[in-house]
């Protein structure tokens, strides 16, 4: 039997109808069995401010995203492309996230995370994929680099209920979360 993996998603926007968050849900309805994706959101994570920090400690919302990711077999994030680089409030969120410093290791020491991304332009989201890169390694995450997942054009691959309705973009998304649980499994320490 598959040992039951648990996911936490995280979308790079805040929009409501978003294409990452629709990617997200894509992605939670073609998991393998055994999986368990948990979609968390950034909305309520403030911009960071150290003074903040210092005064009041760790935002509640921050906490608990903290203690869902440490508790987590992965950590699986759709990040939109903006202006050829990752999302601000992707960034601030993981900023957050890696506070107080003494917390990374719980948090994301050889945390697998894989990266995915949507746009409705022509040219996918491999820039901002690449630059989460040494963000992760910084972090100290396992960076899965079993394959990419980019969704051009991707305004025209959901319905208007926020369906991928698109069937090779379903079959890829398929495989691309398929293969990650797999390699997850493949090296947990038991």
């Amino acid at each position: 039997m598959a040992t039951s993996i648990t996911l936490i998603g995280l979308s790079g926007s805040l929009r409501h109808e978003s294409l990452n968050t629709h990617l997200l849900r894509a992605a939670q309805e073609r998991l393998p069995q055994g999986c368990t994706l948990v979609i968390e959101s950034i909305a309520a994570i403030p911009l960071y401010n150290f003074d903040v920090e210092t005064a009041h400690g760790i935002p509640g919302p921050v906490t608990a995203l903290k203690d869902a990711i440490a508790a987590a077999d992965g950590l699986l994030i759709a990040s939109p492309e903006y202006n050829n680089s990752m999302p601000g409030v992707l960034k601030n969120a993981i900023d957050w996230l890696s506070r107080p410093a003494a917390d990374i290791p719980r948090v994301f020491g050889n945390l697998p995370v894989a990266i995915m991304g949507a746009t409705p332009g022509a040219f996918g989201t491999l820039v901002a994929q690449n630059a989460w890169l040494p963000v992760m390694r910084t972090l100290g995450a396992r960076l899965w680099s079993g394959g990419r997942l980019v969704v051009p054009r991707a305004a025209q691959l959901f319905d208007d209920a926020g369906h991928l309705t698109d069937e090779a973009m379903t079959k890829r998304l398929a495989a691309f979360v398929g293969a990650f649980v797999e390699d997850i499994r493949a090296t947990r320490v038991t």
